[in-house]
């Protein structure tokens, strides 16, 4: 092999993958190790073979080749993949090859298990792994395990007959070109299991597909098929996790008696002969590929287009309704992927409100329109028809990428067992059970949220209790209608306290959440974005909403512009109300903040920590609730909340009431009134009260304030 072939080939396919938009994130980088490798890696697209061996190249800093088929070595194709390494399946001298360059170390090698692409991921029969291809089924090959273990086998023979018969080790040298035998000695076989997974999986009509077209106009079906699938991947920007496993070790494979028989006779035999221990080689190396391919597969990172395939197909009912397939989904994504030991995309490690308030990333509605493109289901009046037996779920395998994505991501995950048994009892769940299960696990989730930002954030001195910080949930005899509160910035649930009680007296549930950032110190808060509020409602909203039929929204302060928010974006509450909603400030803090915000970046960049200024001091009106420190990036954070308000509150539809005090000294009443001008609802009313102070719910005078909301709740 050409090094300077190799490196120049290798240089070139980097550029290209730079060009491509796939955001390839490495895992376990830490699990490979020194000495000779076989990277054995599940294969579900051509440009693995172009794109890995580079990949791998650029981690480890050694050459990196890999067997690929032989097909591929037609026309111009030949020399790249032979400059970049490539050997082809049908090159009589390949294991040779690759056993020479594992024992000399000149090179790493990529095998793919399953010999061939598998379009439809379909790996499982009966619970053991059989491969399905085009024509027939096949299990997974045991090419790489049998030369893994014939490398070890000949490293270990070359220490023996060092020993015991060095004219037979000189041979051996020679039949490997092996100059440095203390070289060879040192290194050990490994075989190190890879997954690829891809997040979304999505074939469509592209740039590649419209360029092929036309320089080449009868493209085969298998050719059009590829180019969507692997160019809309490219040019998409799809999430491509490639995690390296635990390295396996096969020197321990060698230690049968018929083995170790072979590895120390004196009796000089070749490469290709027969020898005693084949049969056990033989199984050692069936029992090595159920190794790593069990490993590989278990390394798959699950994303929402596999839980959601497969509440689909798993649902006893052909007809879904698409919210209680919402709230599995969240259950799912929350519960059951946690709890199944599985690695998860990135997207799942974050909170999954969005799924059942606005669905902001598109992850439900935009998989299911494309199951209905595909006509695999129907949108009807607020259901999924699951068309089981849709002429898409027959396709052939070189279109299944393109025609049945649903079946594609099933079969992905189906050796995850334990997951698949979860996934299959949330997708029986009753509504019921289902809407409980939301609400106790979002109760339950907010109270450990506490106990770890608490811990992660206490300050001595200034942190309180936590017990005072927990979201405070007031239980009513009928579950008709439950009220939202929402606190203030730099304070926590006991600002809305009178008021949720206050209701409850009145028949209604309340539940007060902790915005994130607050209840702990302001350390804490200086961590957020104001993103991470939107979540805190979002959880509050859903927790509620799965105990009532009727919801509404209201707020103080910043909780009044996080109400609003999630009014723009919910249409099935009741009604909104926002009580002293911050659109212009009359705090000083607030308009110098900006000016703060550049002084900080520019202490940061020349170095000067020291001379920051992250926090301003506070003087609260309830000095037992608020924090007495502000930090400037919070600050920044309710700007930037109340700058995307501003832009949408158009959008709010349902009756709502403004509430604002005209002697506020902290908020202009002038904001209020532009916010309740600006808001789209036909229903609506402004409240003006003439207290001198901004914490209207609290203190003389606040149970006016309860009184007028608690009317405009009984009006709705």
């Amino acid at each position: 092999m050409n090094p300077f072939a190799y490196r120049t080939t290798g240089f070139a396919i980097k550029a290209l993958s730079a060009l491509s938009r796939a955001n390839i994130v490495v895992h376990g980088r830490r699990n490979i190790p020194q000495g000779a490798v076989i990277y054995v890696i599940n294969h579900f697209t051509r440009i693995e073979t172009l794109l890995l061996p580079a990949r791998i190249f650029e981690i480890t800093k050694q050459p990196v080749w890999s067997l690929a088929d032989y097909a591929l070595f037609e026309g111009h194709l030949n020399s790249v993949l032979t400059a970049i390494g490539a050997v082809s399946t049908k090159d009589p001298h390949r294991d040779l090859l690759i056993v020479k360059t594992l024992l000399t170390g000149e090179a790493s090698w990529i095998i793919y298990p399953e010999g061939r692409m598998v379009k439809n991921k379909k790996l499982l029969q009966r619970g053991r792994f059989m491969i399905s291809a085009a024509d027939k089924k096949h299990p997974p090959h045991t090419g790489a395990a049998n030369l893994a273990l014939r490398t070890e086998f000949y490293r270990q023979r070359l220490r023996k007959m060092l020993e015991r018969k060095p004219e037979e080790a000189r041979r051996l040298a020679d039949l490997f070109g092996i100059e440095d035998i203390e070289k060879t000695l040192g290194l050990e076989t490994f075989i190190v299991p890879v997954n690829m997974t891809y997040y979304p999986l999505r074939a469509e009509e592209n740039l590649l597909t419209m360029l092929a077209a036309k320089l080449k106009g009868d493209l085969s079906p298998r050719a059009v098929e590829e180019i969507m699938t692997e160019g809309t991947m490219l040019l998409s920007g799809v999430d491509v996790d490639m995690r390296f496993g635990p390295p396996i070790a096969v020197r321990q494979c060698l230690r049968t008696r018929p083995v170790s028989a072979d590895i120390q006779s004196t009796v000089p035999f070749d490469f290709d002969d027969k020898i005693a221990s084949i049969p056990v080689l033989r199984q050692e190396a069936h029992d090595l590929m159920q190794t790593y391919m069990a490993a590989i597969y278990r390394m798959t990172a699950v994303n929402p287009d596999h839980l959601l395939a497969s509440l689909i197909v798993l649902s006893p009912s052909s007809q879904i309704d698409i919210t209680l397939l919402k709230q599995r989904l969240f259950l799912a994504a929350t519960e059951s992927v946690p709890g199944s030991g599985v690695y998860r995309h990135s997207s799942l490690r974050k909170k999954q409100t969005h799924l059942l308030t606005d669905d902001r990333y598109g992850r439900f509605d935009g998989f299911v329109s494309l199951l209905a493109e595909k006509g695999i289901l129907e949108i009807r009046e607020g259901m999924l028809v699951f068309e089981k037996d849709a002429p898409s779920a027959t396709v052939g395998f070189h279109r299944i990428r393109v025609d049945n994505p649903l079946a594609v991501i099933v079969n992905e995950i189906e050796p995850l067992i334990k997951l698949r048994k979860r996934l299959r009892r949330v997708a029986r769940l009753p509504a019921w059970r289902v809407r409980r299960r939301l609400a106790r696990h979002l109760f339950k989730a907010a109270q450990q949220e506490l106990d770890n930002d608490y811990a992660a954030f206490f300050v001595d001195g200034e942190s309180r209790d936590k017990v005072l910080s927990r979201p405070i949930l007031v239980r009513a005899r009928r579950r008709h209608t439950g009220v939202l509160l929402l606190h203030g910035y730099l304070a926590d649930p006991r600002e809305m306290a009178q008021l949720a009680h206050f209701l409850g007296d009145r028949g209604y549930w309340a539940y007060v959440p902790r915005i994130r950032g607050h209840g702990t110190s302001p350390v804490d808060l200086a961590s957020r974005g104001h993103m991470e509020w939107i979540e805190s409602v979002e959880e509050g909203y859903i927790l509620l909403s799965n105990i009532c039929r009727c919801i509404v929204v209201g707020g103080f302060s910043n909780g009044a512009s996080l109400a609003l928010d999630l009014a723009t974006r919910v249409d099935d509450l009741a009604g909104v109300f926002a009580v002293s909603p911050p659109l212009k400030l009359q705090d000083f803090a607030a308009k110098f903040v900006p000016a703060m915000d550049v002084w900080n970046r520019l202490m940061e960049k020349i170095h000067l920590e020291e001379a920051r200024k992250d926090f301003v001091d506070n003087t609260p009106e309830n000095p037992h609730i608020n924090y007495h420190r502000n930090p400037v990036s919070g600050i920044r954070e309710l700007e930037r909340l109340v700058d995307s308000l501003q832009k949408k509150l158009a959008r709010v539809q349902v009756p709502a009431m403004i509430i604002q005090s005209h002697r506020d000294p902290v908020v202009d009443e002038r904001g209020s009134k532009h916010i309740f001008d600006t808001l789209g609802s036909e229903d609506k009313r402004y409240l003006l009260f003439n207290f001198p102070r901004h914490g209207i719910l609290l203190g003389e005078g606040a149970p006016k304030v309860h009184r007028a909301i608690a009317a405009f709740i009984e009006q709705l």
